[in-house]
């Protein structure tokens, strides 16, 4: 198990379960350690909608003192994951079509900012980073393996910050992204007719890493906007299903 700094006095010190062993790297601290695998277990459903829960109930679950679970909370209820109601605890927030594509009018335009600046101003470790990253996507992609793609999903956001150097854009844009994963998470096996593969997304995902690895500014935003059309297409065929 990966080293955690401390970033805040907690009761427990133990982290639980393989998600999170395989989410945290060295030098992740306890904040963030919380933060990850409680959005882990939201977006894949591990939390489903409606779940009501206390940070208690998920310090004894996963193994991290309350004040770190506490600051995660705050972070998830930021990217409307889930609602705190005072003295009562937390519940996950329900998933909303309509909520969807809004995210994903305003991703289009942030996520292509991010991407190109990303492109325009990375660096060779930035781009080696990227090129990591794309061959993490396609090893989950072809093991068909959801839990191993999300998470390389959130580690590129993550890199692409990083490379864009756009404080203000990340973000932003960071409080969209996993409301949007869970979403295609919660949808994944729904293909209706006209949607020629449920696998689409995450190969325009792996399409998208490797734009960012060969650093083409050109090539990155097409296929940035790629990825929103068809993440927008999913979204509304989900919403002519209902």
């Amino acid at each position: 198990m990966p080293a955690l700094k401390r970033s805040a006095p907690a009761k427990r010190r133990t982290l639980h379960g393989p998600a999170l062993a395989d989410a945290v790297t060295v030098g992740t601290t306890l904040n963030e350690a919380a933060y990850l695998r409680i959005e882990e277990m939201i977006v894949t459903l591990e939390l489903p909608p409606g779940s009501l829960v206390s940070e208690s109930i998920l310090s004894e679950r996963i193994g991290i003192g309350t004040t770190p679970i506490r600051e995660a909370l705050q972070r998830l209820s930021r990217e409307y994951l889930i609602q705190i109601l005072p003295r009562r605890g937390v519940v996950v927030t329900s998933i909303d079509v309509r909520q969807q594509l809004q995210v994903l009018e305003t991703r289009r335009e942030l996520d292509r900012l991010v991407a190109c600046a990303a492109a325009r101003r990375g660096q060779a470790a930035d781009r080696s980073r990227f090129a990591e990253i794309a061959r993490t996507m396609r090893q989950a992609v072809s093991a068909g393996d959801l839990h191993a793609f999300l998470r390389a999903d959130a580690t590129l956001n993550d890199a692409l910050a990083k490379a864009a150097r756009n404080e203000i854009a990340t973000r932003t844009v960071a409080t969209l992204h996993s409301v949007s994963r869970r979403f295609w998470f919660f949808h994944r096996n729904h293909n209706p007719s006209g949607r020629s593969d449920p696998n689409n997304t995450m190969r325009l995902h792996l399409a998208f890493a490797k734009a960012l690895a060969a650093g083409d500014e050109a090539v990155v935003a097409l296929a940035c906007d790629a990825l929103i059309d068809d993440l927008v297409d999913f979204a509304r065929s989900t919403l002519d299903a209902n």
